[in-house]
């Protein structure tokens, strides 16, 4: 897979932006989403300057807006004739309970549904540049989410670890399904646990688990470029081509939890995305 055009979100720090670096220097478009605009113009510089001669693009977003997300997809279909690959890979965690302007819990709004309602904005546009790809960052979190329809957006017990894994399960469960409804389309849909990578997500955590955090990352963790590489053989990697629907921990196959294995979970929390996000059912 050369010369691919490549949508990277999450793309202006840690993993999507060590991911950008690996696709531009193997030839291909990348665009690279970031929400900060100083932040995402320093790590498209950045991209450009490894690789001389790259096609390397800024575009904007705040995942926590679906406002946002909805002008990103416009500006991706106006600018981008075809869309090989979209590597949906923005993530957050939030120490305390965050509402967005939608009035949606921010770590399920940013982590799941601004990933979810971009996909959908794109759907045509990958289908037609079939064979094309959709890679979605998860987490090992996702064995410990749980999913109340009754209470998505944990208005009781909130914690970030309990946020972070029904994110984190919503995700897997969004792969097997939409890699299901594509299956004949020629599009591959797969997510992944791209390794305990030292980067800023965890910078929202509680102050008494920074320096837990500062530790783990200093002796346990992976770095960026590692993670990355993880993101950019799924992304464009010929020994995974055709495969679809799978959750892989690093780069190995694995059996996800057997929550997000419930088709009828996944079915039902389509349709509440989709109404979430203001699609038609």
């Amino acid at each position: 897979m050369t010369g691919s055009t490549v949508v990277v979100t999450g793309a202006s720090d840690g993993i999507g932006l060590e991911c950008s670096r690996q696709l531009a220097a193997l030839g291909h478009r990348v665009v690279m989403v970031g929400r900060n605009p100083d932040k995402t113009t320093a790590a498209v510089e950045s991209v450009r300057a490894s690789s001389p001669g790259a096609v390397v693009e800024p575009a904007l977003a705040d995942f926590a807006s679906q406002a946002s997300v909805r002008a990103l997809g416009a500006h991706l279909l106006a600018t981008c004739d075809r869309i090989d690959v979209l590597v949906n890979n923005a993530g957050t965690v939030f120490d305390r309970r965050t509402l967005t302007d939608d009035g949606i819990e921010a770590t399920f709004a940013v982590n799941h549904l601004g990933g979810f309602l971009l996909t959908e904005l794109l759907r045509e546009r990958l289908v037609a540049s079939a064979p094309a790809r959709i890679v979605i960052t998860s987490s090992r979190g996702h064995y410990g989410g749980t999913l109340d329809f009754t209470d998505l957006g944990f208005e009781h017990g909130y914690g970030i670890l309990k946020a972070y894994g029904r994110s984190k399960l919503a995700n897997v469960l969004h792969t097997r399904l939409l890699a299901e409804q594509l299956a004949d389309a020629g599009v591959t849909v797969n997510c992944l646990h791209p390794g305990a990578v030292a980067t800023s997500i965890w910078s929202g955590a509680p102050w008494w688990a920074r320096p837990v955090l500062a530790l783990g990352k200093r002796v346990a963790m992976i770095s960026p470029e590692e993670g990355g590489a993880h993101l950019t053989r799924l992304a464009v990697g010929e020994e995974v081509a055709g495969l679809t629907g799978g959750y892989y921990d690093e780069d190995r196959l694995t059996e996800p939890s057997p929550l997000a294995l419930n088709d009828a979970v996944a079915a039902r929390l389509w349709d509440e995305s989709r109404r979430l996000v203001g699609l038609a059912p």
